[in-house]
């Protein structure tokens, strides 16, 4: 289970997160959703090491990791798949997934059939060059990658972001079938409601920094969480 207390983080005088306070279970997905600039991104960065937390405290499987950096809260289980995908342009698809082993023990260096068996397309262009690929197939590669690295909580930002419809109706299945399996605890980032109501088991709602909502599925409104969304 992750545990986020109270996190306040800080881009220096200006503060992006306020006592920021939620949990992620292995087996569920939790959304945390917000309009542009609220902070959803922050509190990733926050979570995955990719920025210090000024105060509060992250706890991922009964560990306090708020002073680990990224690279060591990769080798714990934690992958994030960045808003705006991050795939290396120049490189293959196998080469792009390989750069998921950099936090894997030397014996565990390989692609499994798992990352083809979940899409498939990745298998026929591997040696295609990343930036060759569509949007769609790009944000599936970058998720391969993440799942490369046998992660037991997956970040996901804005996964849905300029994707084309049929594409996020194949990344709903793979999230909703990666939170079945029942050992991966899911983040999920997103402002499309409809995806995020379809897959979250619950919700965190932000604004200015903060989480103003937020529960179970089964006890959220939609025009409550809405409210947060519109401009």
């Amino acid at each position: 289970m992750l545990i986020v207390e109270k996190i306040n983080l800080h881009y220096g005088a200006s503060q992006a997160l306020r006592d920021v306070s939620f949990t992620v279970k292995k087996g569920q997905v939790t959304s945390l959703m917000g309009r542009n600039g609220v902070g959803k991104t922050s509190t990733l960065r926050g979570v995955v090491g990719q920025h210090s937390i000024s105060s509060g405290k992250i706890t991922w499987e009964g560990e306090d990791i708020s002073s680990l950096g990224a690279a060591e809260r990769a080798r714990k289980g934690i992958a994030i798949v960045p808003q705006g995908r991050d795939i290396f342009p120049l490189l293959t698809v196998e080469e792009n997934l390989k750069t998921g082993f950099a936090c894997l023990p030397r014996k565990d260096r390989k692609i499994s059939d798992e990352i083809y068996d979940v899409f498939p397309v990745l298998k026929n262009m591997l040696n295609r060059r990343g930036g060759d690929l569509s949007g769609g197939q790009q944000q599936q590669l970058a998720i391969g990658r993440a799942l490369i690295t046998k992660p037991r909580l997956l970040v996901l930002d804005e996964p849905t972001e300029g994707i084309q419809p049929s594409i996020i109706k194949d990344i709903a299945s793979v999230i909703s079938a990666l939170r079945d399996r029942g050992d991966m605890a899911i983040l999920l980032v997103e402002q499309y409601f409809e995806f995020a109501r379809d897959l979250a088991d619950s919700f965190a709602v932000m604004d200015r920094g903060e989480i103003v909502l937020q529960g179970l599925k089964k006890d959220m409104h939609e025009s409550d969480v809405r409210k947060y969304l519109t401009v």
